[in-house]
């Protein structure tokens, strides 16, 4: 195992990425014991201080369990590469691009009154009603987003939650309005914790990171299809933004759905 010598960059976050890209590659599998603190300290030639704190880091991003008496192992579902999203792409498309598979799970399906910058920007009437779904989105089994989903229900009267488990729902949207997104949505990205219910879902701690992400989907004439506010866990993703003349050309912004 090579030294780790970039003067730079903490000791324990060096052997954090070395240990990444050791389990990225397969050389640790999930489900499988790593090296004891002892065995590590000897082979990277650091102190067991150190490799202490990159264990607990990689524990606290997911990446390994540690059991008391048994030693430290590789967590199931966490041994992937972050997934990285182009902007022109649905979570489901970005999913395939990266060679995992999208699954969607609804957590609810209801028709709510549209209120504030929704109802203006559907340009509805008072007491005019939204369809708002919730759905948790994986990546080969492992959570990755809540999405919260907001469309009118006059356009989608038939809905039911069956018909959006497991699905694409740009492309259900598509196939239900018969109108085609044309993904120039305006959006907005920051940074939130996670609160204890979306920390649940998701399998992480409550107040760690995550991206809240707001999306205003349209059709290719400008027409409002559906609003978006979804929560991503940083750490198992990664947005691909286009920048100068490229950007300009792309028919896209963040899209998770």
């Amino acid at each position: 195992m090579p030294e780790l010598k970039d003067v730079r960059i903490p000791l324990y976050q060096q052997l954090m990425e070395e240990l990444k890209a050791i389990i990225s590659t397969g050389l640790y599998t999930a489900g499988q014991k790593i090296p004891s603190e002892s065995e590590l300290s000897t082979a990277y030639n650091v102190s067991r201080i150190t490799v202490r704190r990159a264990i607990e880091e990689l524990c606290h991003e997911g990446y390994l369990t540690k059991f008391q008496g048994k030693g430290t192992f590789v967590n199931e579902n966490r041994a992937t590469h972050k997934i990285v999203h182009d902007q022109t792409l649905s979570f489901t498309e970005t999913c395939r691009n990266n060679h995992v598979t999208a699954d969607a799970h609804v957590l609810g399906l209801e028709r709510v009154d549209a209120r504030g910058e929704d109802r203006k920007f559907f340009g509805l009437e008072e007491g005019e009603q939204l369809f708002h779904l919730t759905r948790l989105r994986t990546a080969d089994g492992t959570p990755v987003l809540i999405e919260n989903t907001y469309f009118p229900c006059k356009h989608h009267e038939a809905i039911t939650p069956e018909d959006v488990e497991h699905v694409s729902l740009i492309e259900k949207i598509e196939q239900t309005s018969g109108r085609r997104i044309a993904r120039k949505p305006a959006a907005s990205i920051e940074i939130i914790k996670a609160r204890a219910e979306q920390a649940s879902l998701l399998d992480v701690l409550t107040g760690d990171p995550l991206f809240y992400v707001q999306t205003y989907l349209t059709d290719i004439s400008g027409k409002p299809l559906a609003v978006g506010y979804h929560y991503i866990v940083g750490r198992r993703f990664m947005f691909k933004l286009q920048t100068g003349q490229n950007a300009s050309d792309d028919e896209g912004e963040p899209v998770s759905n």
